[in-house]
């Protein structure tokens, strides 16, 4: 051939190959950045944001994988492109063609391998224990990414109530071997994704990027090591989200993919929280309308989940968390005020990818029907139909605190504790609910029961006892206090030890208190011990109307029989044992898990004042 020729043949070539236009798009968004081939759904959407983006006609040339769909919007700045991936598709790279006239550029895009056994993921439920944190109160691991360029709301530990103090994941991951050791199997951080809000954004409910670890607390792939050391330690990560709001410091609302892309059109319509109205056979259509369409507050707008756009670029968004980072369950924040048609089919989407997975709900009521509302199984007067496995407990939560502070009599203390479990049967699957004794948003559980140490035993053993998925607040164990009225800042009092030069450390026990420590041992010792009592996890309930400031119940399967005994009484009191014969074998044995007492069951038994007994029949 002769160098004309080659020449010649080499033009040719470069005239098939794109052109690339000095005025390309910039790529500002590629929404999920990549995902994965084997998906139970063969569909995909993927959001581009780029300006004047919707010029332009995609094209995609690779095996297996073909654009279905595109969808303009009223904003030239979007494109939405459904994509259909066939189930027999490789993991690869590829480009998404654009072009527009003679100008052509390329969008590169991945199919992942899923890693194996993806799909039959555990979730958690009553053998586990959870852990609820707020990353930026516990622990401050990593020092430089305090403050942070870009970042309006600054470090300020001496602001309780609203300012960052500088926990991240680090933290949470350098003392992984104290949250192992304490008993805790279950992990629930508070939001983890950005929250580039001007002021108080350290709580994280108010994401403005839906695929990003908040760079304060850490990136995406030191999440992802995280999660993969504390799998090693035996503790699974719930990731927490918000479905209904973002905050205003989102990057959309700086150029809105469409005027319905909120509620209410954008304009702020604050939500009057009327969250009866799910199910109320009565409720107007405005006050419906009103409770899942209205803004959260001021800096949260809601999300219009009727726009089916929203709708899967949410659902999306959790498989995309779950898979990538290989959680064991999703926390739903104000689960009730999104929509509930979106609500069906999120939960049905990511049941169908994750069958095992856990997702629980936040329904803050003390109302079980409004709580049962939400469940899988549930038969709804309405026809509502959700799948979701589980919901946070508030109706038990709150009767229990109340319960343990109340004077005893007939109708008050104990005996609404006992009437409450009457409506377990609304629940499909009552073992499935997460009870907690305190969270982020409600008073320390110490500071509730008025600083008693006997009142709190008795809370953390109900707790850890009942047939529920135990949850637990970080510093509970060490006794923190708080207001009783509502104080965030109160609430969410940094972890002692979590930062250097704390004067006390709880993670090693320097400079606690001889009461704290107690506490500390007595909530170690009790959830250890739980680990492997299989009456707890699955086994029956049965329980004794409260009499004279005594409160009795039992958990027992076919291997053993755990008798749970709780007296409020200022003086040790005896107690007849002849009455729990139909679940207690005559001329019984006991020990109790705490002090290692043994008992003798055959007529009575001297329970300690303000005491509780965790007996292990024999």
């Amino acid at each position: 051939m002769k160098i004309t020729d080659f020449v010649g043949l080499s033009i040719g070539l470069l005239a098939l190959l794109p052109v690339y236009s000095q005025a390309q798009p910039v790529m500002e968004h590629v929404e999920p950045g990549f995902w994965w081939v084997g998906m139970k759904t063969d569909k995909l959407q993927i959001m581009l944001h780029g300006k004047q983006i919707a010029s332009y006609t995609p094209r995609i040339n690779y095996p297996g994988v073909r654009i279905k769909a595109i969808h303009k919007l009223s904003n030239p700045n979007y494109l939405f492109l459904d994509l259909q991936i066939a189930p027999a598709s490789r993991p690869g790279k590829f480009d998404i063609r654009m072009q527009q006239g003679s100008q052509q550029f390329a969008i590169p895009y991945e199919l992942k391998a899923r890693e194996k056994g993806a799909a039959e993921r555990r979730g958690f439920g009553p053998a586990d224990v959870i852990l609820n944190l707020m990353p930026d109160r516990f622990a401050n691991g990593d020092t430089s990414n305090d403050r942070l360029p870009g970042f309006a709301d600054k470090l300020d530990r001496n602001d309780a109530s609203a300012g960052r103090h500088g926990g991240d994941l680090k933290g949470i991951r350098d003392h992984l071997d104290y949250i192992a050791g304490m008993g805790y199997t279950m992990l629930w951080p508070t939001p983890i994704v950005e929250n580039n809000q001007q002021t108080y954004s350290y709580h994280g409910y108010a994401a403005t990027d839906y695929y990003k670890v908040d760079a304060r607390l850490g990136s995406n792939e030191e999440y992802r090591q995280l999660i993969a050391e504390a799998k090693k330690q035996g503790i699974g990560v719930i990731q927490d989200i918000v479905l209904n709001h973002i905050g205003d410091g989102h990057w959309w609302m700086k150029d809105l993919p469409s005027k319905d892309w909120l509620s209410y059109n954008g304009e702020f319509v604050p939500t009057y929280h009327a969250r009866t109205t799910a199910s109320d056979p009565y409720a107007s259509a405005i006050d419906k309308k009103n409770f899942t369409q209205g803004w959260f507050e001021v800096h949260m707008p809601d999300m219009n989940q009727r726009n089916p756009l929203v709708a899967n670029y949410q659902i999306q968004n959790t498989i995309w968390w779950i898979e990538y980072a290989g959680l064991a369950g999703i926390r739903a924040d104000t689960y009730g005020y999104s929509d509930p048609g979106f609500l069906s089919e999120w939960s049905r989407r990511v049941m169908q990818e994750y069958p095992q997975l856990t997702l629980v709900g936040e329904e803050w009521s003390d109302n079980p029907n409004l709580v049962a509302h939400w469940l899988r199984g549930h038969k709804n007067a309405n026809g509502y139909i959700s799948h979701m496995p589980s919901m946070m407990d508030y109706p038990l939560h709150d009767t229990l605190r109340k319960a343990l502070v109340a004077p005893e009599n007939l109708h008050s203390g104990f005996a609404t504790l006992y009437e409450a479990l009457v409506n377990d049967q609304l629940y499909p699957k009552p073992s499935a609910m997460v009870l907690f004794e305190g969270n982020h948003d409600v008073s320390r559980l110490y500071s509730a029961l008025d600083e008693d140490l006997d009142l709190f035993k008795m809370a953390i053993t109900y707790v850890a006892t009942m047939p529920r998925t135990p949850q637990f607040y970080y510093g509970t164990e060490i006794l923190m206090t708080s207001t009783k009225h509502r104080d965030d800042g109160a609430f969410r009092k940094d972890f002692p030890g979590g930062w250097a030069g704390d004067a006390v450390n709880a993670f090693t026990g320097a400079g606690l208190n001889a009461k704290q420590l107690e506490a500390q041992a007595f909530v170690k010792k009790l959830l250890s011990w739980r680990k492997t009592q299989s009456s707890i996890h699955n086994g029956k309930l049965m329980h004794f109307a409260p009499q004279d400031g005594i409160y009795v119940y039992f958990r027992y399967d076919q291997k053993r029989k755990i008798m749970v005994v709780m007296n409020k009484n200022t003086t040790a009191t005896e107690l007849a044992t002849a009455r729990f014969a139909e679940v207690l074998p005559a001329s019984a044995k006991a020990k109790d898990v705490f002090s290692g007492q043994e008992f003798e069951l055959a007529q009575k038994i001297k329970v300690p004042a303000r005491g509780v007994l965790l007996l292990e029949i024999m």
